[in-house]
């Protein structure tokens, strides 16, 4: 039996505050899609200004993934974006299938 992928998009807010680290947290996400899952794009939006302060910090370094997976990654990134350091927020959604 052939697993349905599905399409997902990630978005990670990382803290200004760690510095140089953002690259390296950016790419260590990057490379998890990579070799997990099936990355389709990579949005990298920068330094904004967060709606409300996150753990008193009024700014947040953006980047969006898109990619493909099964079902059971996504629970898996979600918990492993939990438990990084520099991760302000992330969400993961489930995009609609065409």
């Amino acid at each position: 039996m052939v697993e349905l992928k599905n399409s997902y998009e990630f978005m990670l807010v990382v803290s200004v505050k760690v510095g140089e680290k953002t690259e390296e947290i950016i790419n260590k996400f990057k490379n998890l899609l990579e070799t997990s899952a099936k990355l389709t794009d990579v949005n990298d939006w920068g330094k904004r200004k967060l709606a409300y302060p996150i753990n008193k910090e009024p700014e947040g370094h953006y980047v969006v993934f898109e990619f493909e997976s099964n079902s059971e990654f996504p629970k898996e990134l979600d918990r492993i974006s939990k438990i990084t350091d520099g991760i302000l927020r992330s969400m993961i959604i489930k995009k609609e299938s065409k």
